[in-house]
């Protein structure tokens, strides 16, 4: 069923009874108008025809009982102004009552059959919709049995040990069980914000909150939070001092840098480096997130954005979140987002977004 049919479906199904029978006697009146429009082209079998079809088309949309009053109004119309004698309701001939009757009959079973045919597959599509939803919600699961558990079990090992008084523990490994619980709460928080945020662009609350924007220094605090993560992976901020301010959502904006970066980290080797550009083209800001490890799979790249997906030869953890909020966002600020791969083989991430300059 395409995009056009089930839109079309959703907006009648949102009709009133009451405005359902107007909208089915509307579409057999016109219906009947342009055959007697077109009466010396067709015969009472055409019109019965055509009446037919557009019976079918009204059990695509409507309830059973419009579609049993469009079956009984459409074979009186049928009587009435195309059967001989016509303009009243009687039939001249027994070949003409067995016809008209037939054509009550199909015009009933055809409309039953393509409302009960339109049920059958809305209860499949529920069920298939059930099913990808309890697929979602296992590989969430999978998910944050490890990213959740982890951290957690950190906070909670280094805290028992600096609450067990442990004479032998020294000042440096206090300092070592509190740098662990820092650096498990915020693995934990980030990614409680994740689901916090796909939770915000599934139910359509996002909505950007545009103030001036120092690119440059929102870049920097993200990089100074990300120490860990690229303590292995040098990082270039390649932005000019001239770039003006730009009327963005500041938050949103630092999300998407911080899982563009981070995400760059974790799918390279050791020793990769990471480059975030910047520019203005004409009324659009251009961010570019680019390294130079091995890039995504030709046959995953299409997938990348996708929720809870995670490549197939990745590394343990992680949710699959991260790039999928990065789309979210993005197009929250109406722009788009984009998967290249970069000269030397790497990733490229390119993000385009409409925004306001700082003259």
């Amino acid at each position: 069923m395409g995009p056009a049919l089930q839109l079309s479906m959703l907006v009648f199904n949102k009709v009133s009874n009451k405005m359902q029978f107007f909208w089915a006697a509307l579409f057999v009146c016109f219906m009947s108008v342009l055959c007697m429009l077109l009466g010396n082209y067709l015969t009472k079998e055409g019109v019965a025809f055509i009446l037919l079809v557009t019976l079918s088309f009204i059990a695509m949309f409507f309830d059973i009982l419009p579609v049993l009053f469009s079956a009984v109004l459409s074979a009186l119309v049928w009587d009435y102004f195309f059967i001989l004698p016509r303009f009243n309701l009687r039939v001249g001939n027994q070949e003409d009552k067995v016809m008209l009757s037939m054509y009550f009959m199909v015009a009933l079973v055809s409309g039953v059959l393509t409302y009960r045919i339109r049920k059958i597959e809305k209860v499949l599509r529920q069920k298939q919709e059930k099913s990808q939803t309890f697929k979602l919600y296992n590989t969430l699961l999978n998910s944050l049995s490890h990213e959740l558990r982890t951290p957690i079990a950190t906070i909670m090992g280094a805290t028992d040990n600096l609450l067990s008084n442990n004479p032998g523990l020294g000042e440096g490994d206090r300092q070592s069980l509190l740098g662990e619980i820092s650096t498990a709460s915020l693995r934990l928080n980030r990614q409680v914000e994740n689901l916090l945020n796909m939770s915000r662009l599934e139910s359509g609350f996002i909505h950007p909150k545009k103030d001036w924007c120092d690119i440059r220094e929102l870049v920097n605090g993200v990089a100074a939070t990300l120490t860990e993560q690229l303590q292995n992976h040098p990082l270039r901020i390649e932005i000019p001092e001239d770039l003006p301010l730009l009327k963005l959502d500041y938050g949103l904006m630092e999300q998407i840098v911080y899982n563009l970066i981070q995400n760059a980290a974790v799918h390279t080797q050791k020793g990769c480096s990471i480059t975030v550009g910047a520019r203005v083209v004409d009324n659009d800001f251009v961010l570019v997130v680019e390294d130079n490890g091995e890039g995504f799979p030709a046959h995953e790249t299409g997938k990348v954005f996708e929720k809870f997906y995670r490549l197939q030869n990745a590394a343990t953890g992680g949710t699959g979140l991260g790039l999928s909020i990065v789309k979210g966002f993005t197009e929250a600020h109406n722009g788009t987002v984009a998967l290249g791969r970069g000269k030397d083989g790497g990733a490229v991430f390119t993000l385009k977004i409409p925004a306001e300059k700082w003259h």
